[in-house]
């Protein structure tokens, strides 16, 4: 009879202890989603700001290649401009030749 009533109380201790060590693995379950859930959070921030930057870059890469077809004209003109500026020397030193044999 006391060994019945000891392996009673034994088996009461081992289900009390099984239902303790439940509620703790349900609260560290509940914190481990937590801690996931707000992980997640940031992997999606990450994840935006990837693709934020690849779009700067892509912007960049994009103005630099406008930056070097406007450097080009701008060197075009430039020659031009220079080209003009000789022809129009030489129209008025020819002027100025031919005004001054008329004389």
């Amino acid at each position: 009879l006391f060994g019945f009533a000891g392996g009673l109380i034994a088996w009461g201790a081992t289900w009390e202890r099984v239902n303790a060590n439940q509620d703790s693995q349900a609260n560290s379950i509940d914190r481990l989603d937590k801690r996931l859930t707000a992980a997640e959070v940031s992997l999606r921030q990450i994840d935006n700001h990837e693709l934020r930057i690849s779009a700067v870059e892509k912007q960049a890469a994009e103005a630099a290649t406008s930056m070097k077809a406007v450097e080009n004209t701008l060197n075009s003109l430039s020659t031009d401009t220079r080209v003009m500026r000789e022809i129009l020397q030489r129209i008025e030193a020819s002027q100025r030749d031919g005004a001054q044999l008329r004389r």
